[in-house]
Parts: C-alpha cells; structure tokens; sequence
C-alpha cells in the first residue's frame, strides 16, 4: 500500500478532524447525495497542489474552508494531510514514511509541509512527479469526468494518453528545449546586436588606447628625462651654490678688514679737523715763525747798530726823552758853567755809553721771539706729523675705497652670479612642479636616479642641460596635446568594454554550442517521445481491446493516429513543432466495433456504452503505467447492473496494479472494497464519517 491515510480538518464540509486510513487495496466512499463524498476527491487535488479553485467547486480559497453552522462556528483554515509509504522509495527522500500537508487561510495564504517542514509549491510538485502523482490527470477522475476522454477531440485524447504514459515529462523537457532553444537564437541575435553596437565604440576605444599608450611612452621618456634633468640640474645648484659662498666668504672677510680699516682712518681725519685746517695752521704757524725769525733779525740788526754806536759818536743816537729831561735840568739851571758842566757830563756820557737797556730789551724780545719759535716749531712739527698721518690716512682712505670699489665689483658679479643661480633654482623648482603635475610625483623622484659616476657634472657645458630642458619641453607640449589627464578613465572604459566584448564573444560561443546542445537535445526527446509513445500505444490497444472485449464480450477497440487539419486559435499556446511541423496535427481516434453490432464509431454508441468503452480505455491506460493510487469518483454512475459488475471486475483486476479509492453509490462496486468508509451529514451541514472493514469482518468470521 502506498497510500496510507487522509486528514481533513476545516476543509469544505468536514468540519471536524476526519481520517480516512487506506489499508485496503480497494477502499470505498459512500453515502447519500451531497453528504460530501466527492469533497474527499477534491481534497486529494488540493493537497497534491492543485491551483484551480474551480475545479474543486469554488472561486476563492475561502471557499475551501468550513464556513460555519448554528452548532460548529466557522473555521480560519483548512487543512488536508496525506500520507505514504515509502519503504519502496517511490519518492525521491530519505523517509519511510512521506507526510504531504497543505493549509489555506481566510486571506488565500497557502502553506504546504513535507513531514513537517514548510516547503514550496514547486518543491511538492518535483516530489510527486517523480511517482507519476499530480493534482489533476488520470489517477484522479472525478465526477463526469470519465467521458472526456471520448469526447476529446483527437489531440487533447492524445495529451491525456502521453500525459498517462508519463511523457508530458519527456513533452515538457522538448517545450522547455525549444523554449531555450528561441531563446538561444534571441540571445545570440541580442548578442551580436551588442557587440555590433559596441564594436565602433571599442574601435575608438582601441585608438584611443593606442594613442594613449604612446602618450604613455612619451610620458616615460618625459620621466626618464625629467628625471636626469633635474638630478644634473640640483647637482649644478648644489656646486654653483657651494662656489659662489666659498667665494663670497674672503671677499666678505676683505671687505669687513677695508671697513675696519676706512672706520680707523676716516676716524683719524675727522678727530685732526681735516687736512685742509692742519694745513691752514700749519701756515700760520710758518708764517708766525718767520715774522719771529724777522723780529729776531730785526732785534739782532739793533743790537749791532747800536753796538756800531756805541763805538761810533757819530752814529750815536740819544733819546728825545734823555733830552727832554736834559732840557729841563737845563732850564733850572742858571749858572751857564754849571749849564756847560751839565752838557759836557751829559755828551761824555752819552759818548763813551752803550745803551745796554735797548741792547738788553733787544736780547730779551731775541729770546722771547725764539722761544716763541721753538714753540711753534714744535706745534709746527706736530702740525706736520698730523699732516702727515691724515695724508697717509686720506690715502689709505682712497687705497680702501679703490680695494672696495674692486671688491664692490667683485661682490655685485657674485650677487649677479648668485641671482642667476637663484633664478635657475626658481626655474628647476617651476619645471618640477609642472612636470609633477603634469606626469605624477614619479618624475620629482630623482634622487635614486642613476646618471653614472657624478664627478664633474656640475662643469658639464650647460647647452647641453639646456638641449635636455628644450627636449622636455617638447615633450611637456606633446602630452599637453594628448590630453593624457583622460588616460585612465579612457583605459578603464576600453578594458571594461574588451572585457564585455571578449565576455560577448565567449557568450556568443557558448550560446551556439549551447544552441546545437539544445537542437540535439530536442531531436533526441522527440526520438525518445516517439518510441515511447508508440510502445505506450501498442500496450494501451492490447489493454484496451483486452478489457472492451471483457466489458462487452467481444467486439475490438482501438486508438488509432490521425492528423487533423491545422486550427488557427489564438489561444493556443503551444508551438506547432509539439504536434509536428505542417499544416496537420497528429491526434488519436477511438475505433471500436461492438459484437452483433454494426457500430465502427462513438457517435452510434449508448450512454452505457460509451461509460464501458470510457472505463475500459481509463482502466487500460492505468495497467499499462500504473500509479500510485487510483481515485474514481462516481465513474460507475451511469451502469445497469449487469455492467457493474463487469465494472467491478476490472475494479479487481486493476487493484492489482494500483491502490484504489472508490466514491460510488454502486452496491457491486461496495462489495470489491475492502473498507467502507461512510459519509453521512446531519442538520448541521457537517459530514460525518462512519467506517466499515470487511477485511476485518471476514477475518472475525472465520
């Protein structure tokens, strides 16, 4: 037994738990009309996923749930549970025992469980696929349904038979195929579409590379040379630099000793007054001293006059006043003897009398005139002295002033020499700049930069750093021209369009193989649907006579393939190449021939007939892929009494292969079932379950 037991709970009418248990490998449901029987059926579709309310006699979920009564209020859900074995592995897990469970809710809320543990529609869909279990197909045949197999038409009579043989597995592999396979071509063309559309651009793209690339190269060159330049350039800097100071350091110190030494004599100059002044007194004191020589002369003429006088009475000179006192002695005097005596005395003095006071006066102003000179000579001397140090130092003032003129000269080309050095550190610091700013810090990175042995770079002819600097100029010009600043976002937007070209490319490659993967997959599925549809075919007539010539006694039936012209409905949804390429379309026909009859068509048969010929294909086409489980709800409905128990004899004969559960009112029917499980409804609307185990009651009886 596969199928062991269903739970209702809150599912349409069965308000209450309900657990019907299939130990039995025929069960039967019965009961009065709608006590709910066929709710049970319907319960079987809900749980193995069916998403149609309609076809489970409602329009909304809701409509599934217990809605309530006067005794039983109504319920928020509704839940069915069902359970199989698995000890043959017909399901896909690792479980003994698989417990399927679906609830829904008042909102439409679906949830579904496997042994517990919520899982996805899909994943309940997956796990009875494998056993040839669905929510809908000829397992489950309910009510009326069972002449729809022959009131077809030829193609959907030919899906329900490939649905039966399990093929619509095999169908839906090759629609999914071709699906893929149109979807392939629509990707290969989308991919070619792109990689045209982006084609010019990573053409662009690539010259672009390309002239960035070069730019690159000049770009290096420009570091190289940048950095060459300036590591030449800070080494004649650096030389020129120490140069000029070891040459500015004696010129300082000479021109410090030259201000020491104009401080000293210009301060000579200005505490004598000036040479000018020393020579103006040093005159006067010339002159001075030659009018003292003159008064000594004088002096010297006067003492020798009057020492010719005194030997001379003819050159002797009396005072007036000597006179005068002469006269006045005289004139007092009465006695002309005495006046006589008195002249006499007077003239013999004066005779043989040198005037030694005139002589003395005439010595001592001598004296004084030549100690005045002597005074003078010294100060004359000292003027001289004077003169001749402020000379010296009015020449040495003009000797410095000449050395510092020349050290002035020397000191301004220094300066000139140290402003060109300093302009040339000012251009190597503007040319740094701008080429780091122009290529990145790399090219101010030149310290390491290996130029060879540096001894005597820096009295490297200088045109040839200025050849270097015109050759980085050009270069700063050309990159300038390239606009290399855009270099990156350009490289990365052509490696990232390469990439998805050459991503393109492998997808392109890989869509067609997968293309011709598909188109071999697709003709190996329709091989496959072929063979297997046609063996299929051939057990299903072999079945299907064997049981029409049981339920009537003789007499053949048949499916038989047909083509039917090609109906343009926009409804269809299936491709022309599920039925086969052209204008037809192949489906199944059902030939039968009924004993002393001469009936060759569906249309000639009775309503009996038509339920047999429906039971017999149904029947046939379950022996040949037998399920699980069977569900027939009411298919017997429409037989006399001595059809049913024809019916009843395929019922046991296809228990052999399947588990059965019957929903019938056929008492012929009852009685092949092992369990009879009773449905009844009370007042209140709610279905009640009564069950019946011959089984049991034959084993008692014994």
């Amino acid at each position: 037994m596969y199928l062991k037991s269903i739970e209702l709970s809150g599912f349409k009418s069965f308000a209450k738990k309900n657990v019907f248990v299939f130990d039995s490998p025929i069960s039967a449901i019965v009961g009065p009309n709608g006590s709910g029987k066929s709710n049970v059926a319907e319960a079987f579709r809900f749980v193995l996923g069916e998403q149609s309310i309609k076809s489970m006699r409602g329009k909304r979920g809701e409509d599934l749930i217990w809605n309530g009564a006067v005794s039983e209020p109504r319920a928020n859900r509704a839940s069915v549970k069902v359970t199989f074995d698995n000890a043959k592995k017909i399901f896909d897990i690792d479980f003994q025992e698989v417990v399927i469970e679906r609830t829904v809710h008042r909102d439409g809320l679906n949830d579904y469980f496997i042994n517990g543990s919520p899982v996805r529609l899909k994943d309940i869909l997956e796990l009875l696929a494998r056993a040839h279990i669905g929510a809908s197909g000829h397992h489950i045949i309910s009510q009326g349904e069972a002449d729809k197999i022959l009131s077809a038409s030829p193609k959907d009579r030919k899906s329900m038979i490939e649905d039966a043989l399990g093929l619509r597995l095999y169908q839906y592999k090759r629609l999914e195929s071709e699906r893929k396979l149109k979807k392939t071509f629509e990707n290969i063309q989308q991919v070619e579409a792109l990689r045209k559309e982006i084609a010019p651009h990573l053409k662009f793209l690539s010259k672009q590379v390309e002239k960035f690339e070069k730019t690159e190269e000049q770009r290096q060159e420009l570091i190289r040379l940048s950095q060459e330049y300036f590591k030449r350039e800070k080494i004649y800097l650096v030389s020129a630099k120490v140069t000029l100071e070891a040459e500015r350091g004696p010129l300082n110190k000479a021109l410090e000793r030259l201000s020491k030494e104009s401080k000293n004599a210009k301060r000579v100059i200005e505490l004598e007054s000036g040479l000018s002044a020393v020579q103006k007194e040093k005159d006067s004191l010339s002159r001075e001293i030659g009018k003292l020589e003159g008064f000594v002369i004088a002096e010297e003429k006067t003492i020798e006059i009057n020492t010719k006088l005194s030997a001379s009475n003819e050159l002797k000179t009396i005072k007036l006043q000597e006179v005068e006192i002469l006269y006045k002695e005289i004139n007092q005097l009465s006695d002309i003897v005495e006046i006589k005596e008195k002249l006499s005395h007077f003239i013999e003095e004066r005779k043989h009398h040198i005037d030694s006071r005139l002589v003395s006066e005439a010595r001592s102003r001598i004296t004084e005139f030549k100690k005045k000179q002597a005074e003078f000579e010294i100060s004359l001397e000292v003027l001289k002295k004077k003169e001749r140090e402020i000379s010296e130092a009015e020449k040495a003032v003009f000797r410095i002033m000449s050395e510092e003129k020349e050290l002035v000269s020397k000191l301004n080309l220094l300066k000139s020499n140290e402003d060109r050095n300093n302009l040339i550190e000012e251009e190597f610091k503007r040319e740094l700049n701008e080429v780091g700013h122009l290529v990145g810090a790399e090219a101010t990175h030149f310290k390491d930069f290996n130029i060879g042995e540096e001894m005597g770079l820096a009295d490297e002819d200088r045109h040839k750093q200025e050849e270097r600097k015109h050759n980085i100029e050009r270069l700063k010009i050309r990159l300038e021209d390239s606009n290399i600043s855009g270099m990156h976002e350009i490289e990365k937007e052509y490696k990232e369009t390469s990439e998805r070209d050459a991503f393109l490319g492998r997808e392109l490659l890989d869509l067609e193989k997968s293309a011709v993967t598909l188109s071999e997959l697709i003709k190996e599925l329709e091989t496959r649907l072929a063979l297997e549809f046609t063996t299929g075919l051939e057990n299903i007539n072999k079945e299907f006579n064997n049981l029409f010539t049981i339920m009537f006694g003789g007499g053949e039936a048949s499916l038989v393939l047909s083509k039917e012209e090609k109906v343009e409905d926009e409804l269809l949804d299936e491709p022309a190449s599920v039925h086969g390429s052209g204008e037809a379309r192949e489906g199944l026909d059902i030939k039968v021939s009924l004993p002393k009859k001469k009936i060759r068509g569906l249309v000639m048969l009775s309503g009996g007939e038509r339920a047999l010929t429906s039971i017999a294909l149904i029947f046939a086409v379950s022996q040949v892929n037998p399920p699980p489980f069977i569900i027939l709800d009411e298919t017997d409905a429409a037989l006399d009494e001595s059809n049913s128990k024809k019916y009843g004899d395929l019922v046991g004969i296809l228990s052999k292969h399947s588990q059965l559960i019957l929903i019938t009112h056929n008492r012929e029917t009852m009685s092949r079932a092992g369990v009879i499980y009773g449905v009844t409804m009370g007042l209140n609307g709610i279905s009640k379950l009564l069950s019946i185990s011959f089984d049991e009651a034959v084993e008692v009886a014994k």
